[in-house]
């Protein structure tokens, strides 16, 4: 049996590593370049075609996804003349594995109902080595109907693959996700640096932690760097940045106040501010100890 064509938009890291899978699996792709032609280039190399358009792209697609790093990007790609939904078609399914507002989200997937077709939100967990192998974790949300329909597809790229209701769910539940990581991520790295400062040992702090109810695999990652300088979670300050800040955001849409995530927003646009966007998460313990005896303000 044939397999369906891909339509593919935003192939960085780990777009390309899904593109790649994709293709193993026997399904033509229809690819979207960008300035970095690399990705392009490689999905061409094993038989891949690129589009002029992402209207033209959805034309030709049985399935468009997408994966790209903001919802401004994906609503660039989807609204306009040349855009995935001048383009769509009834009965085609639109995949989202991006980390998106869900406000943007519903509205997106309101407008191609109109279309006949359907928006799925799937953001990813996991890393690109893991979306070579097909062992992502894929949360996606949406019409039933519509992932019965793809999750054949979705469980070529993804190990655990759940569906979550609504649209917009699965974009909720990974914003929360991330708010708790990053959370997580940043008080660990304080944790360091502030025995660093009392003259404590940091091996010590961890053993004393790690042996109670704090123990988690984000406080590993950050451990695993701060006693080895071993990066275990290749995700930047910029990134966790914005998923705080995305956080908060569908938090005010809801019309709801996060206590929670306010030192964590605060602390992640300081260090992207102040000009370590591009460290990686697990590296903030070296960025408080340049910074906890400074104001802030």
């Amino acid at each position: 049996m044939s397999k369906e064509t891909i339509g593919f938009i935003g192939l960085g890291l780990m777009g390309r590593a899904m593109v790649g899978c994709l293709q193993a699996a026997g399904h033509p792709v229809i690819a979207l370049g960008n300035r970095d032609r690399s990705g392009i280039e490689e999905a061409i190399s094993r038989g891949g075609s690129e589009a002029e358009s992402a209207r033209a792209l959805a034309e030709a697609a049985d399935i468009v996804m997408l994966c790209m790093g903001t919802s401004e990007h994906v609503e660039g790609r989807i609204y306009g003349e040349d855009g995935v939904l001048a383009g769509a078609k009834p009965g085609q399914v639109v995949i989202d594995f991006g980390t998106s507002l869900p406000a943007s989200t519903q509205k997106i997937a309101a407008d191609l109902a109109e279309k006949g077709a359907t928006y799925l939100d799937a953001p990813l967990g996991r890393t690109p080595a893991h979306a070579e192998k097909g062992e992502l974790n894929i949360m996606c949300a949406g019409d039933k109907a519509a992932y019965d329909k793809v999750k054949p597809v979705l469980d070529t790229l993804g190990e655990n693959v759940f569906h979550l209701g609504k649209s917009g769910n699965g974009h909720t539940i990974k914003l929360i996700n991330n708010f708790y990581a990053m959370t997580t991520a940043s008080a660990m790295s304080e944790a360091f640096a502030m025995a660093d400062a009392a003259g404590i040992e940091r091996g010590a702090l961890y053993d004393v932690m790690a042996a109670g109810p704090n123990h988690s695999g984000m406080m590993d990652f950050i451990k695993n760097y701060a006693t080895g300088g071993q990066i275990d979670l290749a995700f930047s300050v910029t990134n966790g940045a914005k998923d705080v800040g995305y956080y908060r955001q569908m938090a005010a849409d809801l019309g709801l106040n996060s206590r929670m995530s306010t030192a964590t927003d605060a602390t992640l646009r300081e260090a992207r501010d102040g000009g370590s966007g591009d460290i990686m998460v697990p590296e903030l313990v070296d960025w408080m100890g340049d910074n906890l005896g400074k104001d802030p303000k």
